[in-house]
Formats: structure tokens, C-alpha cells, sequence
């Protein structure tokens, strides 16, 4: 049977605090004077203030909050003003729906952004989560819809002339930094209908500084002399951990790929039988299976007598294998006279292919796993299968070891030559 109707009553605050409590569900209680304002009454006891209306045709009901977080005399103004948005055709649910926009913070933003399967790597989420402690720490709490040019600005010239710490500017990182922040609001805006008619990042677009490319490799007058100094360290350490960062290093100036790439091998990425090696997952998500030289495959045969893991390069750490090979590295700057990265040791064996062993720039491309923006090679060729590119890897590899032999003033033919 249904229920019989309620008849409009003046809601008051002495009406709301002795309204009848529905035995079941709940009863909306409407208003004498406003019509479309109401007292929702549920069985549990909680009564909370409503509107009604049509927008645009379409009926709708809005709910404006509890008694008790709004007062009576507060929630009548509140269902006035909504009333009257409804009649001009305004949805109070979006409104609604902006204002909450418009608390989501930065980090809300950044929870969101990395959480996204299948769009980012570990080392990018790793990198955004870290400029949002560090470079955006300040900002962290705050509303992303409040960021302000002024504050990009300040920040970014913080970074510039100082660093994080005061000490050292640092515009590599402000670059990178803010790069991330823009692209942190564009998804905001997107994902939570922002209304934001311009980037506050891109008021930077005429301070950022434009950073030279850097070319630091080891000079080709030194190559040997490190591949020497290598191989000495490697005879003369008794340390089961220098031996491996000793390794990684070569591996690297080898193959030319990333130290992520290299410091993170197992041997499951190994074939040794038919000679290659398999990136799965590289940065730029280009799978690839690479040759190696005859040199690599030594190499691997040493690390496996010396290994039973899964990682080719193992470590005592957390994470099961060597991360950064700094102290073999600092050494190899010493032995080169210059301060190099683990990176420049990439842009080194890109270096000895294109100009020492005259290997042209694509198949360079294809060894480094550095794909073109080619509509031939991203749609007719095969960039994955390179096994095929062994000659090229082992021209390298035994260009290295002739200049380690003038280096060390012996007449030395190269492995590969030599069987």
C-alpha cells in the first residue's frame, strides 16, 4: 500500500528537530514556502537538507548537506541558489563536481598519474615522485588548480641558481622538473574537467634555459688505455663485488646500452648458443634482441663460472644486483683524463662505431636500441631481430682491442681475428 502524501510543512529548526523518524527507507518532507527545498529523513535518524528541480527538462535532485553541517536558515539560502541555477538551465551536480576539482592537490594528482597500468615505467615514476618531495615539496598539499605563474617562476629560478640545496644550480633538473609539473596539470585538467585556460608552466617557455647537448666520451687515445686498466683491475681484485662493477663497465662499453639495462641483466636475457642478448622492456619499450661479439660472450662466460642467480651482475643489495659501478668508474675517468658517467661510456661505443669503424648511423641506431622516427623502419622493417648485425658489433669490440694493444705497446692481434 502506498504511502499516503505528506502535505508541505514550514521547515524549521524546531520542526527538524521533532520531524517523525520513518520506521523503513525514508521520507523527504518538502517546504510550504520554497518550493523544491526538502528534509530527507531516513530511518537511521539522519536528516538531511535536498532541492528538486528541472534543468533543462530533465528532473533532478541535489543533495545540499546534513542538518547539523548546515543550519536551517543556511541550507534555505543554499536551495534558493540552487533553485534558481536549475531554472537557468545550470546542473548544480557539476558545479559541484568543479568545486571538488578544484581541492584535488598535487600529490592526489601524482597518485593518479603513476597509477595508470601499462603508461610508465618504473624509473619515470620514480623520477616524478621524487621532484614531488624534493623540487615541489612546497606545493605538495596544495590544490593543483591554485598553482600560479609566479610560483612556476620563482621555483624554477630556484632551481636555476641554486639547486635544491642552495648550493649549486642545477637547470638540468628545473628543466626536467617542470616538464613533468606541466604535464602533471594537462592530465588534471583533463581528468578532472579543469577549466584552465593556460598552463601556468608555460610561462617559463622564455626563461628555460637551453642546455648544451653533452658529447663527454672516453677520447679514442684512451679507449685502449681504459680496456687495459680494466682488465688489470679486474686480474689484480679480490673483491667479489669490484670484479662485477669491473665487468658491468666493460659489458657497458661494449654493447652501449643503458646502465639500467646493463646493471639489471639476468640470465634468462642470454643466449649464448646462438649468440645474443634480449631486452624485453628498454626504456624507449622497443623490445630487441642484439648480437654479441665474441669479446661480450667471454665476458658472460666469466660472469656465469662466477655466478648462480639470476642476475648476470649480482649484488648484496636489495635489489639482487650492482647498481651504480661509481668507484670502477671514477677510476676509468682517471685512466681517460676526463670525469665521465655511466652514460657517456654509451656514447663512447656510439662514437667508436660511427667514426672509427665507419659503421653507418642507422645500424649505430639499431645497436644502441636509439630508433628513428623512420616511417620505413617503424613499418616495414624488422628493429626487433638484429642478430644479423654481429659483424658490426664485433668490428667494435675488435677495434677496442687493437687500441689496447698499441696502448700497452704489444703487438696484440684481436680475438676475433685471431680464431
Amino acid at each position: 500500500m502506498a504511502k499516503p502524501k505528506q502535505e508541505p510543512v514550514k521547515i524549521t529548526k524546531a520542526f527538524i528537530e521533532r520531524v517523525a523518524i520513518p520506521t523503513e527507507g525514508y521520507e523527504i518532507r518538502w517546504d510550504a514556502t520554497v518550493k523544491g527545498y526538502g528534509l530527507r529523513v531516513s530511518s537511521e535518524g539522519k536528516k538531511t537538507f535536498v532541492a528538486l528541480g528541472r534543468v533543462k527538462g530533465k528532473l533532478v535532485q541535489f543533495t545540499i548537506g546534513a542538518f547539523g553541517t548546515y543550519t536551517e536558515e543556511n541550507a534555505r539560502k543554499r536551495a534558493q541558489k540552487v533553485l534558481q541555477d536549475m531554472r537557468e538551465g545550470i546542473d548544480p551536480r557539476d558545479a559541484k563536481r568543479h568545486d571538488e576539482a578544484l581541492k584535488v592537490t598535487l600529490t592526489t594528482v601524482v597518485e593518479a598519474y603513476v597509477a595508470r597500468p601499462g603508461k610508465l615505467k618504473a624509473s619515470s615514476k620514480a623520477t616524478i615522485e621524487r621532484h614531488l618531495r624534493t623540487t615541489f615539496a612546497s606545493l605538495a598539499q596544495k590544490p593543483i588548480a591554485s598553482i600560479t605563474e609566479d610560483q612556476c617562476k620563482k621555483l624554477y629560478r630556484k632551481m636555476l641558481t641554486g639547486g635544491l640545496h642552495g648550493k649549486k644550480g642545477a637547470p638540468g633538473q628545473a628543466n626536467q622538473a617542470f616538464s613533468v609539473l606541466g604535464a602533471l596539470i594537462n592530465y588534471a585538467s583533463r581528468q578532472y574537467k579543469l577549466a584552465v585556460a593556460l598552463n601556468p608552466v608555460a610561462v617559463l617557455k622564455d626563461d628555460r634555459v637551453r642546455l648544451k647537448a653533452r658529447t663527454t666520451r672516453i677520447p679514442d687515445s684512451k679507449v685502449g688505455v681504459v680496456w687495459n686498466m680494466l682488465n688489470q683491475l679486474r686480474e689484480d681484485s679480490h673483491n667479489p663485488q669490484t670484479v662485477t662493477s669491473v665487468d658491468l663497465v666493460t659489458w657497458l662499453l661494449l654493447t652501449g646500452c643503458r646502465l639500467s639495462e646493463g646493471n639489471s641483466l639476468r640470465w634468462d636475457q642470454i643466449n649464448l648458443d646462438e649468440g645474443h642478448w634480449h631486452l624485453p622492456d628498454p626504456k624507449n619499450s622497443h623490445e630487441v634482441f642484439l648480437p654479441l661479439s665474441t669479446q661480450a660472450v667471454a665476458l658472460l662466460n666469466r660472469r656465469r663460472a662466477l655466478t648462480n642467480g639470476d642476475f648476470v651482475f649480482p649484488s648484496w643489495g636489495k635489489t639482487g644486483h650492482i647498481a651504480d659501478p661509481r668507484d670502477v668508474m671514477k677510476k676509468v675517468s682517471v685512466a681517460a683524463g676526463v670525469r665521465l658517467t655511466n652514460h657517456d661510456l654509451r656514447r663512447t661505443m656510439t662514437n667508436i662505431s660511427l667514426r672509427c669503424c665507419r659503421i653507418e648511423k642507422f645500424r649505430t641506431d639499431l645497436l644502441t636500441n636509439h630508433l628513428t622516427r623512420d616511417v620505413t623502419a617503424e613499418h616495414y622493417f624488422d628493429t626487433t631481430n638484429l642478430q644479423w648485425l654481429q659483424p658490426e658489433v664485433q668490428k667494435i669490440a675488435d677495434w677496442i682491442e687493437v687500441e689496447a694493444a698499441k696502448a700497452s705497446g704489444a703487438n696484440v692481434v684481436p680475438l676475433h681475428a685471431a680464431g
